[in-house]
């Protein structure tokens, strides 16, 4: 079953196909109505990337628990809608990412209990400009108006196979710039949960971000470049860049 949900004449509502929906009539919304909680340097690359930076002060170790970051309400936009670039001409870069979506209240669950709790999977572009810092992520990168697009639909987890072993493609203007994988987290999405909802009760309707790859070259976007993130199983997600202060 796939979850959708979408703005029309008559308020909100919750559907679970848009084949027939009227685009003149209908706008898909994120598709979950919660908090969005991040996971920062959740890529094995990633991680491999910062080893040195590491080993340096003030750290002098790597973090070994999963690093959390919020992306606030005016972030979320919905499948379609466009991604405000900055005026200041800041390179901004994509963030492919699967979105587990808590399904039941979720307080202090095992990694063994945690698939119980969810309740199905998303597409989340978790947008971003450069960032300086993982340990405490910046948030004038992550939480400017429009960086987290989210859909188009719930996937309900009896849906997915293994949300472990799940390929991620982003293509830009029609062109694959980037794979990767799920296998490539390096907390699981049982081990996520069960971390987050050790200090936070979880609720129906918040997302997680489960981790995004090494921000390079591959996902940098400018103004009218269409990004789609594609995951196995899950569907696309599509939006357009444009100047900030059009129409989102």
């Amino acid at each position: 079953m796939f979850h959708y949900r979408v703005l029309s004449n008559k308020g909100v509502n919750a559907i679970s196909s848009p084949s027939a929906l009227d685009p003149n009539k209908y706008h898909l919304l994120p598709a979950i109505t919660g908090t969005v909680l991040g996971v920062a340097l959740n890529d094995k690359g990633l991680r491999e990337s910062m080893e040195t930076a590491f080993n340096e002060k003030p750290h002098v170790s790597p973090p070994n628990t999963p690093v959390l970051h919020i992306k606030t309400d005016n972030t979320h936009i919905g499948f379609g809608q466009n991604i405000p670039a900055p005026s200041s001409g800041e390179t901004i870069y994509a963030g492919p990412s699967l979105g587990i979506v808590i399904g039941k209240v979720c307080s202090r669950v095992s990694e063994e209990q945690a698939e119980d709790f969810i309740q199905g999977y998303t597409l989340v572009n978790e947008v971003s400009l450069e960032e300086t810092s993982f340990y405490r992520p910046a948030v004038k990168a992550k939480c400017r108006d429009g960086f987290c697009p989210i859909g188009p639909a719930i996937v309900d987890k009896a849906q997915v196979s293994d949300a472990n072993k799940l390929n991620i493609d982003t293509y830009v203007n029609g062109q694959l710039k980037h794979q990767t994988n799920t296998d490539q987290l390096h907390y699981n999405v049982a081990q996520i949960i069960s971390y987050i909802s050790s200090f936070i009760s979880l609720q129906p309707g918040d997302l997680v971000i489960a981790g995004t790859p090494l921000r390079t070259e591959q996902l940098a976007l400018a103004v009218n470049d269409e990004v789609m993130i594609e995951i196995e199983g899950i569907g696309q997600l599509s939006n357009k860049v444009v100047f900030e202060g059009e129409q989102i």
